[in-house]
């Protein structure tokens, strides 16, 4: 993966209690999906749903999530029935939650996924939002975008048999902003927030999927979903301005303040977007 251990514990080891704050009750730190009138909380159950389904899990089925994150999707994959759930992770804090959480058939494995090699093939897959860690801007620059997405891609092939399904969520990169203030606030939030990463532009995706290993069955784009769930966190943040400002200092609160805000303008102005895609394996 291009995002060292350290990058990532940049972007995740804040703190567990800062996240607390202000994300939804079960810590899903990617877009959540609202259909019609929901709180947070029923929106990011609604994209574990989403993509629970894509990938066809079952109470038979063993899911891996690559990118697990605080382990949101693993608690909702036991919940709703799945023989196995395994997520993948670099991040030790967010490694230490998940674990805290004492799911029931669940495990977390703390390292890199191109390293990770499955004990036996996994029935399903899931990944949300972690594909931003493996390709860096100066490689984008050299043109090695496709190339390394198709790398995550067929390694992931790998780890299922044939008819296995894959439900995969990603930010997107979009329009590139005409303004100073923007290019510096996105670029803020990539060196400073998430050092190391990119998001994907989708004919990237597209491309590196191809169609030799993995047939695109569903894509579903989630722009305006990502605007409401990052307006969300910038509202709850916001009520605890206080509270970080003493505990984690200013630079925390005025760092992610500009973060979220920049995200909210992004996805407003389609600089940035989202989407979910339903892959088969071949």
């Amino acid at each position: 993966m291009t995002s060292t251990q350290r990058q990532v514990e940049v972007s995740y080891d804040v703190g567990n209690d800062f996240f607390r704050l202000w994300l939804d009750e079960n810590m899903h730190y990617t877009c959540a999906v609202y259909d019609g009138e929901m709180s947070l909380e029923e929106a990011q159950e609604n994209k574990a749903r989403v993509l629970y389904d894509f990938a066809e899990v079952t109470p038979e089925k063993t899911v891996c999530d690559i990118g697990c994150g605080w382990g949101s999707f693993l608690d909702y994959a036991v919940r709703r029935g799945c023989k196995e759930a395994i997520g993948v992770t670099l991040s030790t804090e967010q490694a230490e939650w998940a674990l805290g959480r004492k799911l029931k058939n669940a495990r977390i494995v703390i390292e890199d996924y191109a390293v990770h090699v499955p004990v036996r093939k996994y029935d399903a897959l899931v990944s949300i939002e972690m594909i931003d860690h493996l390709c860096s801007p100066a490689q984008a620059r050299e043109g090695r975008a496709v190339e390394i997405y198709k790398g995550y891609f067929d390694r992931l092939a790998t780890w299922v048999e044939p008819g296995a399904c894959f439900g995969f969520q990603a930010i997107l990169r979009n329009r590139i902003p005409r303004n100073r203030k923007d290019l510096e606030d996105l670029a803020f939030t990539a060196d400073v927030i998430f050092p190391g990463g990119l998001n994907p532009r989708i004919e990237e995706l597209v491309l590196a999927i191809g169609n030799q290993k993995w047939e695109i069955l569903e894509m579903h784009m989630r722009r305006e979903h990502y605007g409401k769930t990052t307006a969300e966190w910038l509202r709850r943040m916001k009520l605890h301005e206080s509270t970080i400002r003493a505990t984690w200092g200013d630079q925390v609160f005025d760092d992610y303040d500009r973060y979220l805000s920049t995200c909210v303008r992004g996805f407003a102005q389609h600089y940035c977007g989202d989407v979910q895609f339903k892959l088969r394996r071949v």
